[in-house]
């Protein structure tokens, strides 16, 4: 009796079933779907963050102190940032689990996904849909604190020198604009930075960099849309 003829006798003898090809099917389709949704949805987060740090105004940094620093630290889309690494690591998994993952050191795996979540989040950011989503889940989820909200918690500290609302009258020698808390400001800018997107008319939502005068006095050093070449709603709306 050949090895071949003593190797099929003993399986036989032993009782055990092949498993049916459709389980190996199952379990590689489930693999591979597993791997392709955590790849979209750490891009879909990524495309999030990249919006939340755009509209947080991190050109801004320059004019903070200390603990101006943490602020902006502490308004950083951690929600986001976390979601992205458990999809990276579900990727990860998935993809190490497949007959190929062998072939390749976790550190290239991890590379890989997370360059793929970069660019296709990069891509999806570009279209628009990391403002998308953020906004969703600022409609949708009570619980989720908006990027407009965190936003305007730095944007609104006149006596640290940033200020901002919207523009309601157009003088020669100054703006009269309404924060978002409702109070009315006299914003002299004769010598103020005016980013070249912005038409300075009634209306539009800007924020400021500069010092308080007086009591309801700014003086503006730079002014800026509040989002963009797009009017926005202001905060909390």
């Amino acid at each position: 009796m050949s090895n071949t003829d003593k190797l099929m006798q003993r399986i036989k003898d032993s009782g055990d079933q092949p498993i049916p090809k459709w389980k190996f099917v199952l379990k590689r389709s489930i693999i591979w779907f597993s791997f392709g949704f955590a790849v979209i949805a750490g891009s879909l987060a990524f495309s999030v963050i990249l919006f939340s740090l755009r509209e947080t105004g991190f050109w801004a940094l320059q004019h903070l102190d200390h603990s101006g620093w943490e602020m902006v630290l502490s308004l950083l889309p951690f929600i986001w940032l976390i979601a992205l690494l458990i999809f990276l690591l579900v990727a990860i998994y998935s993809i190490q689990s497949s007959d190929k993952g062998y072939k390749l050191t976790l550190s290239k795996w991890v590379g890989y996904s997370a360059a793929i979540s970069i660019v296709l989040g990069t891509i999806f950011y570009l279209g628009g849909g990391g403002q998308w989503l953020e906004n969703t889940f600022a409609s949708k989820a009570s619980f989720y604190e908006s990027v407009q909200e965190k936003k305007a918690r730095i944007w609104m500290q006149p006596e640290n020198g940033f200020l901002a609302g919207t523009l309601t009258e157009i003088k020669p020698d100054a703006l009269i604009m309404k924060d978002f808390n409702g109070k009315s400001w006299v914003i002299k800018y004769e010598d103020a930075f005016i980013a070249p997107v912005l038409r300075l008319e009634e209306g539009e939502e800007v924020k400021l960099v500069g010092n308080i005068k007086v009591d309801n006095t700014f003086l503006a050093e730079e002014i800026r849309p509040w989002q963009g070449r797009k009017k926005s709603r202001q905060p909390g709306r």
